[in-house]
């Protein structure tokens, strides 16, 4: 599936219909180029989800944990800075990919082998007018 965003204006509507199509899956891992908007579609998502908090990159912290206004469980991870796998081993990784909750990853690339083998693509693509295309 393919969702078009032609400005900031509508990416909560594009949030809206990602979080229609997302069904039963929980692991997300978003792939796009430093600058596609990741983490600005996560945040979108997590607010119609009905996060209050503030809602950032993790990059420091490697996942940040919000909740939705239904109470359900939400982790965004952001794993930039991973230089080996062992620090993903050591935070836990397999309860939060395993836990039932929505995961969202940035940069899974870092971290492919390890993610489960439910986990949605999820490729954010810069178009030439600026716009950027959803495809999972």
């Amino acid at each position: 599936m393919d969702i078009k965003i032609t400005s900031l204006e509508h990416i909560h509507e594009a949030a809206r219909s990602f979080i229609s199509a997302m069904g039963d899956n929980t692991v997300f891992a978003m792939y796009g180029k430093m600058g596609a908007g990741k983490t600005t579609f996560i945040k979108a998502v997590c607010e119609c989800l009905g996060v209050e908090d503030v809602i950032n990159s993790p990059t420091f912290a490697i996942v940040n944990e919000y909740r939705s206004d239904k109470g359900e469980l939400i982790y965004h991870f952001d794993f930039y800075r991973i230089k080996k796998l062992e620090e993903v081993y050591d935070m836990g990784y397999e309860d939060y990919f395993y836990s039932g909750a929505l995961c969202f990853i940035e940069w899974p690339e870092l971290i492919e082998e390890l993610l489960p083998e439910n986990a949605i693509k999820v490729t954010i693509e810069v178009n030439e007018d600026n716009s950027r295309t959803i495809h999972f």
